[in-house]
């Protein structure tokens, strides 16, 4: 092995993160890296299994776990065996932790568009949650830090910058004067002109401050696609599981994005199986993916992680859990199989990765004609959607 070889699982925050390791541990050898997730119980067996498979791929590198699973549950995975050591969470981007120099040059990106961290932690207490645990309180990039990575990551090739973090929207409640994200991204798309995809990831609805809601409105180099940390239907639950919006909320948001961009694309996360989750509340669940037209939507059975307060409550059993989980992907799977279907005659820009596909500014995902090279932004009228492409 001649490079380091990085494992990212995840969140795409553990992406964004991963390619700065990538950039910052570039001339090590023999060097294996795990970023690891622990948000759910599966998520943890993929980290494990992950380890396990690293090691009989790479017997003799030096196999190194990092990310939240290191911090939630290290003493499980410092006890592997194939694990040579941990890296904390919040020093994964410190060389020092790693014993390699700073500030290496930047290197090609592994991907057409680029992860950027602009802020890390949490402050909030949701019920089920122990990503706080893991990565900590809230703290933000400054304005001329996420300058800079942008401004490497376009040098670099990037054709599209995706803004990602643990709250997102909670960027800059910890800077002076608490700057809110509308005005980091009015920023980065005044100073990069040639910037023509700007992408958020998961955002927190009643976060969205004014600035950036007109933006999402109405700039067309913010692509039309918004995905809420929503996880229920039911205010009753979504009372339990601690969050900030109730229903209407969400239907409220939607809305009146809808009515000033019709063409934007919702994606929702979605927990099924929550503790003392009813039938009744179940379905709340089912009739919000169609009452929002959610067509990214991505459903995780509730898995109970020690120590959070939902862990203390009356849980469901696991067929249960499995069983709303599956139909709820179900009711999903036909909502988006009928969005897709009604993009067939359109002409999308699409922005090409390096598996023959690419992604339409909906985060559609389109099938691409052979020849197209990685990074190339193409319109492509659909003429069918199949097995959830569009091509």
């Amino acid at each position: 092995m001649n490079a380091p070889h990085i494992v990212s699982l995840g969140c795409r925050l553990n992406i964004a993160e991963a390619e700065r390791m990538r950039v910052m541990l570039a001339g090590e050898t023999d060097l294996v890296v795990i970023n690891s997730c622990a948000v759910t119980g599966e998520a943890m067996r993929q980290t494990r299994q992950a380890i396990r498979r690293a090691r009989r791929e790479n017997p003799s590198a030096r196999l190194v776990v990092t990310g939240c699973a290191a911090e939630i549950e290290r003493a499980v995975i410092g006890a592997m065996d194939e694990v040579d050591g941990l890296v904390a969470n919040a020093a994964k981007l410190d060389p020092r932790a790693w014993n390699v120099e700073g500030n290496r040059q930047p290197i090609a990106p592994s991907r057409t568009r680029a992860f950027v961290a602009v802020q890390n932690g949490c402050d909030h207490a949701c019920t089920f949650c122990v990503i706080p645990k893991g990565r900590g309180t809230s703290r933000s990039l400054s304005i001329a830090e996420v300058l800079r990575q942008v401004e490497m990551h376009l040098a670099a090739g990037a054709r599209e910058i995706v803004l990602t973090g643990v709250d997102l929207t909670s960027w800059g409640q910890d800077i002076g004067n608490s700057p809110r994200l509308g005005s980091l991204v009015r920023e980065i798309l005044d100073t990069f002109k040639q910037l023509g995809r700007l992408r958020l990831s998961s955002v927190d609805g009643v976060e969205i401050d004014p600035e950036l809601f007109d933006l999402l409105a109405h700039e067309p180099r913010l692509m039309p696609h918004v995905h809420l940390s929503l996880q229920h239907g039911a205010d009753l639950i979504l009372k339990r599981m601690k969050r900030r919006h109730l229903r209407r909320d969400a239907v409220e948001l939607v809305a009146r994005l809808k009515a000033l961009r019709p063409g934007i694309a919702i994606g929702a996360d979605l927990i099924a199986g929550f503790p003392t989750e009813s039938a009744a509340h179940h379905a709340e669940s089912l009739t919000i993916i169609d009452e929002l037209d959610i067509v990214h939507c991505h459903v995780f059975p509730y898995s109970s992680r020690p120590g959070t307060p939902a862990a203390r409550m009356p849980q469901l059993p696991r067929d249960t859990v499995r069983l709303r989980a599956a139909e709820l992907r179900a009711r999903s799977a036909e909502r988006r199989a009928a969005w897709l279907q009604s993009l067939v005659g359109e002409t999308l820009t699409v922005l090409a990765e390096r598996d023959g596909t690419g992604y339409a500014p909906n985060y559609a995902r389109v099938a691409l004609p052979a020849g197209i090279a990685p990074g190339d932004i193409i319109e492509v009228t659909v003429r069918e959607a199949k097995e959830g492409l569009l091509q």
